[in-house]
């Protein structure tokens, strides 16, 4: 199973076509359902935001899953599979991790190193947990993401330099109106993008914000927040809003256009001789274009702002850099431990079939010499799972340490076809050591195997603007401690037998379906 990245951004596609392909609401549970359903995935998220519509997903077969996810795409946005494969980006294996790492840091946003999509991942993390889509290998690509986000954040204040969507937009208003301090600002919306433009709004002095929402409760609560004179108003009222506003920012979540142009000009606008500046935040866009006729208006939608270049020239390069570095360490970091941990069952294997050995041979020779006493007995037992200990020892540290480099996973069918282990046995081991994972800032530093083969191969690959149940184990050591602790003698030999009995139960059972799964 390999992790693949399908999608497209600012960066691939006109504003346009981001509204086109817009996935939000109800629509996003039912595209990632689909997605995960489909033949070739095993599991999947979707990062879906203003900028950028990004499946997540573990798959077994690449081009198998980059047609599957893109028709599901096409489908399910109405975009025509041909329009929208001009403009998606395809990211594999390695350079699909690294890609998440640098989407959580910011680096890949319209202005780079803005904060807002480090929670825009965490909801798509929690959504997919949620719907039953997320499985060991996303888990940990996504948890790790939001890890190397935060330190990107905490280490560099990239997050803090570099400028928000919103602040990006409140800049250009400033120099069309001037300065902010003292205007009268509408915010249509009070959602997330919403309630941060009316916190800076309110930071920066306005004279007074109104914010109207269709659920009133919401923009009483975020009118209460702010530290400057604030009200709620139904969406009933706004047009009587709209002709006191100076600055207006709207980003309410809605499928049509929600401020026409005839409906400014009813207000006022264009003919009481005030200047006024729109600020479209919303995808699909809630402002009509047209309203730039209108004398004294100015309107800026996501595709007048800035461009992640010049965001990243504000920002300042050593600290686009720093993260960059970040980036380059965290994912370096997170595949060799990848790649050491899916080794682990194939250690586990071989030690499992190394104690059944001794076991076997311990009881033939209890069989044959019935006068040994119990003491006797302890210590030839202690002694012959000593020798094997020590024989098996250096090869498996040594795997271990092999496997973390790029490749290592040849390492481990070494060891399989050498010691003539059962090929099912690692599988069932990383099966059978498969865990609910831990919430996103639990302890958990390293991903885990979530296969008995490393998750990403010798080669990434990376296409761009292409068209696209198991028996528990007994309690006990878990697959990665048992081949941490390289231990087959002493306390826990009595756990590794158990574990022995559990995988040769699972793999029978393999052995016996194998032929009905196979594809």
């Amino acid at each position: 199973m390999s992790v693949l990245v399908v999608g497209l951004s600012h960066r691939s596609a006109p504003v346009a076509m981001l509204e086109r392909a817009a996935v939000t609401g109800d629509d996003l549970a039912k595209l990632l359902h689909a997605v995960h359903e489909s033949g070739y995935v095993a599991e999947a998220a979707i990062v879906s935001t203003c900028n950028r519509v990004e499946v997540y997903a573990v798959v077994d077969r690449f081009h198998g899953g980059v047609s599957a996810i893109s028709e599901l795409m096409s489908l399910h946005s109405g975009v025509p599979l041909e329009d929208l494969s001009r403009h998606l980006y395809v990211h594999y294996e390695e350079r699909a991790v690294q890609h998440a790492f640098a989407v959580a840091c910011g680096l890949e946003s319209m202005v780079v190193g803005e904060g807002q999509i480090l929670g825009q991942l965490r909801q798509a993390f929690r959504l997919a947990q949620d719907e039953g889509t997320l499985g060991r290998d996303l888990h940990d690509v996504l948890q790790q993401a939001l890890r190397v986000g935060k330190r990107a954040h905490h280490e560099t204040g990239i997050d803090q330099a570099g400028a928000s969507l919103v602040s990006v937009g409140l800049d250009v208003a400033a120099r069309h109106l001037g300065p902010l301090a003292g205007v009268r600002a509408l915010v249509v919306g009070a959602g997330s993008m919403s309630s941060l433009a009316a916190a800076t709004l309110g930071r920066g002095g306005a004279r007074e914000v109104v914010i109207a929402n269709r659920t009133r409760a919401n923009a009483v609560r975020l009118a209460e927040s702010l530290e400057v004179p604030a009200r709620a108003v139904d969406l009933a009222d706004l047009d009587a809003a709209l002709a006191g506003a100076d600055l207006i920012v709207s980003c309410t979540g809605a499928t049509g256009v929600v401020l026409t142009a005839e409906r400014l000009a009813a207000a006022g606008a264009g003919a009481d001789g005030r200047d006024r500046f729109l600020l479209d935040l919303a995808l699909p866009h809630d402002i009509d274009r047209a309203v730039r006729e209108l004398p004294g208006v100015a309107l800026a939608g996501l595709d007048d702002l800035r461009t992640a270049q010049e965001a990243a020239r504000a920002v300042g390069p050593q600290a686009v850099e720093a993260v960059r570095r970040i980036v380059r360490d965290e994912v370096a970091d997170y595949l060799s431990a990848a790649r050491a941990a899916a080794v682990a069952p194939t250690v586990v294997a071989l030690r499992t079939k190394a104690a059944g050995v001794v076991d076997a041979e311990l009881d033939r020779l209890a069989g044959r010499l019935p006068e040994l006493d119990e003491r006797d007995r302890k210590e030839i037992a202690q002694t012959v799972r000593r020798v094997v200990d020590k024989l098996l020892h250096a090869p498996t540290v040594r795997v271990k340490e092999l496997a973390a480099a790029p490749g290592g996973d040849s390492y481990a069918d070494a060891l399989r076809e050498l010691f003539d282990l059962d090929p099912k046995a690692p599988e069932a081991v990383a099966r059978a050591d498969m865990r609910p994972g831990a919430e996103e800032d639990g302890p958990r530093p390293v991903p885990a195997a979530g296969s008995g083969t490393a998750p990403w191969g010798a080669a990434a690959r990376t296409v761009e603007g292409s068209g696209a149940a198991a028996q528990a184990p007994a309690p006990g050591p878990t697959a990665a401690e048992c081949a941490e602790a390289d231990c087959v003698s002493g306390p826990t030999v009595r756990d590794v037998n158990a574990q022995a009995a559990s995988v040769r139960a699972v793999s029978a059972g393999d052995a016996a379906s194998g032929d009905r799964n196979e594809s």
